[in-house]
């Protein structure tokens, strides 16, 4: 899931462009006092709520059948806000049929589409967030430029977030994650941690990770996706807010003195025992390989230009490398049925890209992050290290199937998770005719989903050498 970038100058790979006058919706909304106060608001209650210690209980409790809550009390939501019910049921009505599936793309289950709307008539916070994505999500997507709906809602849910935590509301942080979404859906991609920070000192005060089970297993990989694209935005400069052990269950005190490789080795075994119930999981693997490329990648950047000493792994960069590069090829040789293709063709002809058609939504993004994450390893492979497969070996090879599995598979909430791996792979193409295609492919993006994707295409323009809006200007 990615934002919209605002402002920002300078040109060259890896500086985030201005979107200019093009990008749809593009107002006031970003720099709007009032948004910018209540951002601040809502990060100040959720560290204020972590560092007083509040009891976490009620949110480990809510990993399986969370109990109605406290703050009901008969309150008629619709009568409460300042935006008329029509619009509101209209804003609800888009949430189920829009916004929800392009959250629960990796969740057969379909916990913001089925579970959340159900939680949210107890909860007046959490109410408020859908709505106020939904509203967002509407006037980004039809190009309103003076309609500040979203902003009302989202000022009516933070409302409710200070008082949520007091009455151990265990809704408060699906309520969280989902207004940090619709934050990086508003605003500029560089400030992205300043969205999900409030987010990870829950998730990790609560002890809420992958494996918790229910609607905020299904939140917290929610969560992590937008971590994931923040990793990639920064170009190998920053690491995850939450540490990327914290995306798995806690080392028992008894297993406390195991190694750097048992470690690895029972991770694997949790994710690919999961993968045997269901494949959602075994897409939300591809996500955290995808995160371990990109913070292999930072540590690695950080110690060549900054000298900085890698505490994380005191393992040789080689062996890392080659290590999580045998874990990307596992996942790849363990994908459940419904993770491989249905069907595939390969170039032939005129035909720029592969054509890999995906019938499980969750295979999409999945394999296409699989394919993102072996690129970014192979920009960084050390020269000792040799590769037996020649099209594995290819980051070429590889970037043409990021934008064929895109280019087949129109779903929309996997469009707009790939916005980020088109960028990775757009980097790689050449030719002007693959230029134009991954320029449509971005254009369609924004138009058909409200998601903010013509600012990375402008960044790809200075990387392959035309001037800002050149293809743009002619697809």
């Amino acid at each position: 899931m990615d934002p919209l970038a605002s402002s920002h100058q300078g040109t060259g790979e890896g500086m985030i462009l201005s979107p200019g006058t093009h990008s749809l919706s593009e107002s006031s909304y970003t720099a709007h006092p009032r948004f910018l106060e209540l951002q601040e608001e809502l990060r100040s209650a959720l560290f204020t709520a972590v560092s007083d210690g509040t009891p976490k209980q009620y949110l480990v409790q809510a990993t399986t059948e969370p109990a109605l809550s406290e703050l009901r009390h008969d309150i008629d939501l619709f009568a409460r806000s300042p935006v008329p019910k029509p619009r509101l049921i209209n804003y609800l009505k888009n949430w189920i049929t829009e916004c929800a599936p392009y959250l629960d793309k990796f969740d057969e289950a379909r916990h913001f589409g089925v579970h959340i709307p159900i939680l949210a008539r107890e909860s007046p916070g959490l109410f408020y967030a859908i709505l106020a994505f939904s509203a967002r999500q509407t006037e980004r997507k039809a190009g309103l430029r003076n309609c500040h709906d979203s902003l009302e809602l989202y000022q009516e849910s933070i409302r409710w977030v200070s008082p949520g935590l007091q009455a151990k509301d265990p809704n408060v942080l699906v309520t969280a994650c989902v207004l940090a979404v619709m934050e990086l859906m508003s605003v500029s991609p560089q400030d992205w941690r300043r969205h999900v920070d409030g987010c990870a000192a829950l998730f990790d005060c609560f002890s809420v990770n992958g494996f918790s089970g229910g609607h905020l297993q299904a939140v917290f990989w929610c969560y992590v996706r937008m971590e994931l694209c923040g990793v990639i935005v920064s170009n190998g400069a920053e690491r995850t807010v939450l540490p990327l052990e914290k995306w798995v269950p806690a080392v028992s005190l008894g297993q406390a003195s195991e190694s750097i490789e048992d470690n690895e080795k029972r991770v694997r075994e949790l994710f690919l025992e999961q993968s045997r119930l269901t494949p959602d999981m075994h897409a939300n693997w591809a996500v955290y390989l995808c995160a371990k490329a990109c913070d292999l990648v930072c540590r690695r950047t950080r110690y060549l230009e900054l000298g900085e000493y890698d505490t994380t792994d005191p393992r040789p960069f080689h062996e890392q490398w080659n290590r999580l590069w045998d874990e990307l090829q596992y996942w790849l040789e363990q994908r459940p049925r419904a993770i491989l293709p249905t069907k595939s063709t390969n170039m032939q002809g005129d035909r720029m890209f592969p054509e890999i058609f995906y019938a499980h939504q969750a295979a999409i993004s999945s394999n296409q992050l699989y394919h993102t994450a072996c690129i970014l390893l192979l920009e960084v492979k050390p020269p000792t290290t040799l590769l037996s497969s020649s099209h594995l070996a290819s980051s070429v090879w590889h970037a043409r199937r990021v934008c064929g599995i895109s280019l087949t598979n129109p779903h929309p909430g996997n469009l707009i998770n790939a916005i980020q791996p088109l960028f990775i792979a757009g980097k790689l193409l050449s030719h002007r005719r693959e230029h134009i295609a991954v320029a449509k492919l971005f254009k369609a993006i924004e138009q058909t989903t409200g998601w903010g994707a013509l600012w990375r295409l402008r960044d790809l323009e200075a990387v392959w050498g035309y001037e800002t809006n050149e293809i743009l200007s002619v697809i």
